[in-house]
C-alpha cells in the first residue's frame, strides 16, 4: 500500500501527448522541412479524437474523446468502485448453514450469519452471507433500517476518501440488500427476510469503536487513517469505525462498520461523543494521515479500549467483556471449516 500522490495518471499523461503531438503549432516546430501538408493531415487526424471544445483547451489541459466518455483504456473512476454488491438475484443455503449459524462479530452481538451460494446474476457460483437478527435484541424493521443506514454513510464516507486518491489501492464496501427466503424453503425460514451480502474471505479486525486499533501492519493503519479522515470530511460529525474486513490483492473489503455520530443516530453500537472522543485518545496519526486534519477539542477516554465491538445497554453502559474473531481465530469462531471453502474466491 502506498500514499496517493498528485501525479497524473497514465491516461491523462497519453492524452497529454496525443494533444502535444496534436498542436498544429507544436508540428510546426517540428516541421523543419516546411511539409504543410503532412502537418495539416496530422492536425486534421488527431482533431477527430477531441471535441471542439477539449481542442480549444490546447495541450496539457484537453482530453480526448476516450477520456470524457470512459472508453479506451482511461482509468475508472474511484469513487465509483467503492460500492461492491450483490449483483444477483438468487442464492442458496444448506439447511445446515442456517441451523447452525455462527454470530455476528461479536459474541452475544444481536445478528446470526449463515454462509451459501449466489446460483444466478453476476456473481453465479460465489459466496454469499445473509444475517438476521437474535429474537429479542432488535426488531426486524429497526435492524434492518439501522444496518443499512449505517452502511449508506459509510459508503459515502469512504467513496470521500477513494475520490482524493489517499492511496494506491480501492477501499470497498459491502452493500446489503434485504432478501426473502422464497416458498420452497423449509417452513421455519419460508418467508423470512435476511440481510444479503458477498462473501468476504481472510476476514479480520482493524479498529473498533471504543478505541481500540491494530498498528502493527499496513492496512490496519491505513484504517485508522480513514477513521480519522471521515470525522475531518464530516465536519466532525461522525467517525467510522469498527472496521473489518478482508483485504484482497489491490484492495480491502469492509463489512458492519460503526458509525460513532453527535446525535447517536446509528442505533446500539453507536457511543456517540463519548465515543467519537475515545477513538481519539488512543489515535495517533501514522504515515497515511494527514496531520493537519481537524480533532474533537475533548479527547478524553470515556471506553476501555477493547477488540470487541461495543454496544450500548438499556442501562446506558456498554458490553465491556464482548468479543471479535479476527484474522487468525475466525475460522474455528465461525465453523467454515464445515463448509466447502472452494466457492470463496471473489471477483469484484
Amino acid at each position: 500500500i502506498n500514499s496517493g500522490s498528485d501525479d497524473r495518471s497514465a491516461q491523462q499523461r497519453q492524452c497529454r501527448k496525443i494533444s502535444l503531438l496534436a498542436n498544429p503549432g507544436q508540428l510546426t516546430r517540428h516541421d523543419e522541412d516546411g511539409k504543410s501538408m503532412l502537418r495539416l493531415m496530422w492536425s486534421q487526424f488527431f482533431e477527430a479524437l477531441f471535441s471542439s471544445n477539449q481542442w480549444r483547451k490546447g495541450v496539457g489541459a484537453s482530453r480526448c474523446y476516450a477520456c470524457v466518455s470512459g472508453g479506451g483504456q482511461v482509468e475508472p473512476n474511484r469513487a465509483d468502485e467503492t460500492a461492491r454488491r450483490n449483483n444477483a438475484t438468487h442464492a442458496t443455503f444448506t439447511q445446515g448453514a442456517l441451523d447452525y449459524p455462527f454470530a455476528e462479530a461479536a459474541e452475544g452481538g444481536f445478528r446470526w450469519l449463515a454462509k451459501g451460494q449466489y446460483t444466478s446474476g453476476g456473481r453465479a457460483g460465489e459466496a454469499c452471507v445473509c444475517k438476521w437478527f437474535k429474537t429479542g435484541h432488535v426488531s426486524e424493521a429497526s435492524f434492518f433500517d439501522l444496518d443499512i443506514k449505517a452502511m449508506d454513510k459509510a459508503h459515502e464516507l469512504v467513496k470521500e476518501w477513494n475520490s482524493r486518491r489517499m492511496i494506491d489501492k480501492i477501499v470497498m464496501v459491502n452493500i446489503p440488500e434485504v432478501w426473502v427466503f422464497n416458498q420452497y424453503s423449509s417452513s421455519s425460514i419460508a418467508g423470512k427476510n435476511v440481510l444479503q451480502e458477498p462473501f468476504i474471505s481472510d476476514y479480520q479486525k482493524f479498529n473498533s469503536n471504543s478505541g481500540w486499533a491494530d498498528n502493527e501492519t499496513p492496512w490496519p493503519r491505513v484504517m485508522q487513517a480513514l477513521s480519522h479522515f471521515s470525522y475531518h470530511a464530516s465536519g466532525g460529525q461522525f467517525v467510522l469505525c469498527d472496521l473489518q474486513g478482508g483485504v484482497y490483492a489491490n484492495a480491502v473489503v469492509l463489512t458492519d462498520p460503526v458509525i460513532l455520530s453527535r446525535n447517536k443516530m446509528y442505533g446500539v453500537t453507536d457511543l456517540g461523543p463519548e465515543g467519537i472522543s475515545s477513538f481519539f485518545s488512543n489515535h495517533v496519526c501514522n504515515e497515511y494521515c494527514r496531520h493537519n486534519r481537524m480533532k474533537p477539542a475533548d479527547q478524553r477516554r470515556y471506553f476501555n479500549p477493547q477488540q470487541g465491538t461495543s454496544m450500548v445497554g438499556g442501562c446506558g453502559g456498554t458490553n465491556a467483556n464482548q468479543y471479535v474473531p479476527t484474522l487468525h481465530n475466525r475460522q474455528y469462531a465461525t465453523g467454515y471449516n464445515r463448509y466447502d471453502s472452494s466457492s470463496s474466491e471473489d471477483s469484484w
